[in-house]
């Protein structure tokens, strides 16, 4: 597949970097030549130097023949109007990074597809949307939703409390035959190895396990594993920035008591002009004495969105101490994510990350509706469309050629979420979830073709 990327900012790289592992051919463009350097003696791309919306330049990187163009630049108007020149050259695909959310509301009405942009991404919406589910799943270190909500991943630590500790997944399944979860990927403490579970794998204690929970699934694994979902009532937030903006704006609307420390004084005038829900706090988020005066020990959540990925961690550990059920850090260093669970914060969020995750479902073979990277694991999670001419349609699910570096962690049907076992038979439009490492897409992908 012939992938070109404008822009080799933070999101540019990191996305060149994964794709450039998928053995896709990448074209990265950018102004900068420092970053054009680093990139083409980091990864294994072409790179070429200019403006990406000139014609020219465009048509050096042959983008009549692209099957996908990305456009991340700084510029949220370079962006689109260089996904509108893509198109008309011969472009496949064109995704457009943006900062203007009123786009995304009003995407259907505006008709962006017709204008040659097929996808519009946010960083900061996508971290934004994160947060507020994590909020909904409190006892979850890492959680993503399928078809709203039908199905949902969820990942945690299990402590000793858990009920199945020491049981293998067939005994568990055994023993507690109602549950509506299934896992589908842990990690031992430890170790940076990924375990696609069978029913011979053990549960042991301190494993960091992937879940997928039906509907009712999610309570239920709390029941088992000894973890409570805190109800979130209050609410602080540190740092006024896009995501803080819009995380303070979206939670203002759904929780009582929403408080948002900025330490400029007339952006946090500003950000109180347009957040009439929000207490708006003019602070240092590192003076501590002014977290507790602000009643950090009260707090449900804390969420630290500076542009300090080390302010962040550092507030978040002062918070727990406190306290704070609920923590998440906004980090830049893909490196932090490792460690999230030994340093005692609950969740890492990177919008780099995130934005990645959505585009990458664009250059998965099948009908893909949905991906995701699971954190600081080796596996991705897709949610693929079963088409009538698919390998797995029509077919019982202990009858398919299934690689053993891959699972099914469940169907949605009609909207409903269903943690499938082998006698389930897979239909044409059901969704179908499945959790794999790198080495089984492929053989995964070709099932749904």
């Amino acid at each position: 597949m012939k992938i070109i990327i404008a822009g080799a900012g933070e999101v540019g790289f990191h996305l060149a970097k994964l794709l450039s592992y998928e053995s896709q051919e990448i074209t990265l463009i950018d102004t900068n030549k420092e970053s054009l350097i680093y990139a083409e003696n980091h990864l294994d791309i072409k790179v070429i130097k200019g403006d990406a919306t000139s014609i020219s330049i465009l048509k050096d990187a042959r983008v009549n023949d692209a099957d996908l163009l990305i456009a991340v630049t700084s510029s949220e108007a370079t962006n689109l109007a260089l996904c509108v020149l893509a198109k008309q050259l011969g472009a496949g695909r064109t995704i457009a990074r943006i900062s203007n959310t009123e786009f995304l509301k009003y995407k259907d009405e505006i008709g962006f597809d017709a204008l040659g942009i097929d996808e519009l991404i946010s960083p900061e919406s996508l971290a934004a949307a994160e947060i507020e589910l994590l909020l909904n799943q409190t006892a979850f270190s890492d959680t993503y939703s399928f078809d709203d909500g039908a199905l949902t991943m969820v990942a945690l630590t299990l402590s000793k409390n858990t009920t199945f500790i020491g049981k293998t997944v067939k005994q568990a399944a055994e023993t507690f035959s109602e549950i509506h979860f299934v896992p589908i990927a842990i990690q031992r403490t430890g170790t940076q190895f990924t375990i696609i579970p069978r029913g011979d794998t053990e549960f042991k204690e301190n494993d960091n396990v992937v879940f997928i929970t039906a509907e009712t699934g999610a309570d239920e694994l709390c029941r088992l594993t000894g973890k409570t979902n805190t109800e979130i009532r209050n609410i602080m937030i540190l740092g006024g920035s896009k995501i803080g903006f819009k995380t303070a704006r979206d939670l203002g609307l759904s929780y009582p008591n929403v408080k948002l420390i900025e330490k400029d004084k007339d952006k946090a005038f500003d950000l109180a002009d347009q957040l009439p829900k929000v207490l708006v706090i003019n602070g240092d988020g590192r003076n501590f004495d002014l977290l507790e005066e602000e009643s950090l020990t009260d707090m449900d959540a804390f969420i630290a969105v500076t542009g300090n990925s080390e302010t962040n961690i550092m507030s978040c550990l002062v918070a727990k101490s406190k306290g704070v059920s609920k923590t998440i850090a906004l980090v830049e260093n893909m490196d932090y994510f490792e460690l999230s669970h030994s340093i005692g914060i609950d969740t890492l969020i990177n919008k780099k990350l995130l934005a990645a995750n959505t585009i990458f479902r664009y250059i998965r073979k099948g009908e893909v509706v949905a991906m995701t990277k699971l954190n600081n694991m080796n596996a991705e999670l897709l949610e693929f469309n079963v088409k009538p001419t698919s390998k797995i349609c029509n077919k019982l699910i202990k009858n398919i050629d299934f690689p053993r570096s891959a699972i099914i962690g469940g169907i949605v049907r009609d909207g409903e979420g269903i943690i499938a076992l082998g006698d389930f038979q897979i239909r044409e439009a059901d969704k179908v979830v499945v959790c794999c490492m790198p080495k089984a897409i492929k053989q995964v992908e070709k099932l749904f073709l």
